[in-house]
């Protein structure tokens, strides 16, 4: 039976990376599955005989291959390390953005500045402006180049060290060249450098780079936030009877122990009540705002809080197998995710790559030996013209277009989202939304405002304002989303309140208290009858009708009159019913997935347009339902808020969370909804669809501008025109590429979000 073994990989850097590394591993014995995951730098590994020895030799074979492999900490926590790498790599871009302009302007715009001691003082500021870009900041691509070559393959750091490293040492030759005597005259008599392409796309890649490893740390959080949900300590029960307890290590805690846990806290480990009855806030797990009912022998999860007494809890599973750890497997397993896009294009540069350097290399050997033969040579020299040909090829085959295509989409699209109150986090999420055919929506907080209220009042023995001023005085000390609902009813309704004393909390049931030496109470079915209140089989049946409409139900007594119940239910967003159409007339199969019962779940998705609902779903079984739904050939976004929705959203092709939900939902999402609208979800797929498009176009356009510019810069019009393209205009022509994609990423700044 094969066993699962996971590694992180650190020196990654593109999905040619991600395939050696893979392949390395695969090569191992006893190896039966591997997946490797970019953005989280880790490997999913099943092996036969999990032993150490053999993992410490597939580490060994990684480390030799180039890379660096470890067995993860047991803890997920975002370290200080991780922390500084993406601020280094933050500086490291503004620093090149910053030095690339002077570069620009010495090698561009700027008038002769005259010589000093016989240099020529603008060339050398151009250079002095250059070496810190390409030696600091470009030294992870010169290291990753040179990995992947004695690895015996190419990516794409392989072309942007090859392009900038030419460039630099032609113009930093021809700059020294100025002021010592002995270079050649085709380097001596040369008027062009190439300074501010290297510093341009050294600045653009590092900035796509950046751009990256801030998404790796915020997948991370994710993770982290969802461990700490659960309590590392529990109290322990040494004696039930005298009730004594003794703090300890969850993880010490054993299956079918009692832990003990007070009025606020979270519940530590999953169990079932021991002769007890507790509310319970589960909106951590089921993201529903109501809190649940649990008396003895019911299923109480890790990461969820007592409301109200305290309980105790026989314990059902180990710390590593209760439900929120499982949550925490099912995110880190859904984000094992690839981006098809980076994939093509680094499968593309595998063969560009060498291809471009020996046609270049082949060229400018033709030219040396037979250029005098063919052609009138406009050179002072072959060699001259050889050495142009060379430098020429490879300065307009640097990757500047490719590096801008994908990250100046990004940032354009990012930008005109957060104009628009949509936060793009993630570009696999881009590259998924235009084949996106199935949009999955959650139900509390998303197609409902999470807020709920009062929707009606049955009343069977006294008037609206004496049921609504009894039950705001019996809620004035409690402070669960029920209350405030009854509290704004009856501000709405009346100003008078009852005078009720002695109010107390029955755990798991309602409030009593006393009004004019009579016993006032609201609460469940259980609770009324326990005041001496007797509920009519035909009241009972009404109870019972309107419990199917999916609402909460409060009922109100006096003494031992029934005065009625309040319907308390969530109110659906107002964009809600139009989203959906939207998203129709999108082609978008539309589908509800909620923790909700199913009587509720199919009356808001009756009344918003909502054909398919799945309801009754656990967090676990959430990704699941995705997972399905993609099974069948579905590409899907999924719209959640809560902590339940966390796996969910990183299993879904595209995740959405509102604004105003979960920071784990949050960190999840590829997609953030500021304006906690539904609409928004659907303005954000077509936002990835626009972006998208841009990318691919910047991409074409990219490839097209080197089928084109490669072939003339190699001489291929020389015998029949006599034009060869100098290296100024291979670098304006590679400027121009670049200005290009940057215009085309431009009109995204014109899109406009859905309409209500």
């Amino acid at each position: 039976m094969p066993e699962e073994l996971r590694l992180d990989i650190t020196g990654m850097t593109c999905s040619a990376c991600v395939t050696s590394v893979e392949k390395i591993i695969s090569n191992q014995p006893n190896v039966s599955y591997v997946s490797v995951n970019l953005p989280l730098n880790r490997a999913l590994i099943e092996v036969e005989n999990n032993d150490k020895n053999k993992i410490q030799s597939l580490i060994d074979a990684i480390n030799k291959g180039g890379f660096e492999a470890t067995i993860p900490e047991k803890s997920l926590t975002i370290t200080e390390s991780a922390k500084e790498n993406v601020d280094l790599r933050g500086k490291k871009a503004l620093l090149a953005i910053i030095l690339a302009m002077p570069t620009l302007w010495f090698t561009m715009f700027s008038q002769d500045l005259g010589q000093i001691a016989s240099f020529d003082i603008r060339l050398s500021l151009a250079m002095i402006a250059t070496i810190p870009i390409y030696f600091w900041s470009g030294w992870e691509f010169h290291s990753n180049a040179w990995n992947s070559l004695r690895r015996g393959s190419t990516n794409m750091d392989v072309l942007i060290h090859l392009g900038t490293s030419v460039a630099f040492l032609w113009s930093a030759l021809v700059t020294l060249s100025t002021g010592i005597d002995g270079f050649p005259a085709v380097i001596s008599n040369a008027e062009h450098v190439f300074f501010d392409g290297v510093a341009f796309i050294i600045a653009f890649v590092l900035i796509g780079n950046y751009l990256e490893a801030a998404a790796k740390l915020r997948a991370t959080d994710a993770i982290h936030s969802l461990m700490q949900l659960q309590p590392n300590n529990a109290r322990l029960v040494l004696d039930y009877e005298n009730k004594d307890t003794e703090m300890r290590d969850v993880e010490s805690i054993l299956v079918g122990s009692l832990i003990k846990i007070l009025t606020g806290e979270t519940i530590p480990l999953d169990g079932v009540l021991v002769d007890c009855k507790a509310s319970i806030d589960e909106s951590t797990m089921t993201g529903e705002a109501y809190p649940v009912r649990k008396s003895d022998g019911d299923e109480v999860l890790a990461g969820t809080i007592v409301l109200d007494g305290t309980v105790i809890v026989k314990t059902t599973k180990p710390s590593n197998d209760c439900l929120i750890n499982n949550v925490i497997d099912l995110v880190e397993q859904a984000q094992m995710g690839k981006a098809p896009i980076q994939r093509l294009v680094d499968k593309v540069s595998s063969i560009f790559v060498p291809l471009v350097v020996v046609l270049a290399i082949f060229s400018s050997v033709f030219w040396a030996f037979f250029a005098g033969s063919i052609i009138n040579n406009p050179m002072n020299s072959n060699l001259e013209l050889a050495i142009m040909v060379l430098v020429s090829s490879l300065v307009i085959a640097c990757p500047c277009a490719l590096g801008l295509a994908t990250p100046t989409a990004l940032v354009v699209g990012t930008g005109v989202g957060a104009k628009n109150g949509l936060l793009i986090k993630g570009i696999e999420a881009l590259e998924m939304a235009h084949k996106c055919d199935t949009l999955v929506l959650d139900k509390t907080g998303t197609i409902t405002s999470g807020k709920p209220r009062v929707s009606h009042i049955e009343i069977i023995d006294c008037e609206v304002k004496e049921i609504l001023s009894v039950a705001s005085a019996l809620e004035s000390e409690s402070n669960h989303p029920l209350a405030s609902a009854i509290h704004k009813s009856w501000s709405n309704v009346t100003s008078e309140k009852a005078n009720v004393v002695d109010i107390k909390t029955i755990a798991g049931m309602g409030l009593v208290g006393k009004l004019d030496d009579k016993v006032v109470a609201i609460g469940n079915r259980e609770l009324i009858e326990d005041v001496g209140v007797e509920v009519s089989s035909e009241v009972d049946a009404n109870i019972v009708k309107a419990s199917m409409k999916g609402v909460s139900i409060a009922l109100v007594s006096q003494g031992s009159r029934l005065l009625g119940w309040i319907e308390i239910s969530d109110r659906i967003r107002e964009s809600s019913k139009l989203a959906v159409k939207k998203a129709k007339q999108m082609g978008l199969d539309v589908v509800m997935l909620t923790g909700d019962n199913q009587y509720s779940a199919d009356s808001i998705a009756s009344e918003v347009g909502v054909e398919k609902v799945i309801a009754n779903v656990k967090p676990d079984q959430k990704a699941s339902e995705i997972k399905t739904l993609q099974n069948d050939g579905k590409i899907v976004a999924m719209l959640g808020d809560g902590i339940n929705d966390a796996a969910a959203l990183s299993q879904a092709n595209i995740g959405l969370a509102m604004g105003a939900g979960s920071d784990i939902a949050l960190d999840a999402a590829d997609f953030v909804l500021v304006r906690n609208d539904l609409i928004d979800a659907v303005s954000s797929i077509d936002l990835g669809k626009a972006t998208m498009k841009r990318i691919r176009t910047n991409l074409g356009w990219a490839f097209i501008y080197n089928l084109i510019g490669i072939p003339l810069a190699m001489g291929v019009l020389l015998p029949f025109t006599g034009t060869l393209l100098p290296p100024a205009f291979a670098a304006a022509a590679m400027a121009l590429s670049s200005v290009s994609v940057v215009g085309n990423s431009l009109v995204l700044r014109w899109w406009k979000p859905i309409q209500e």
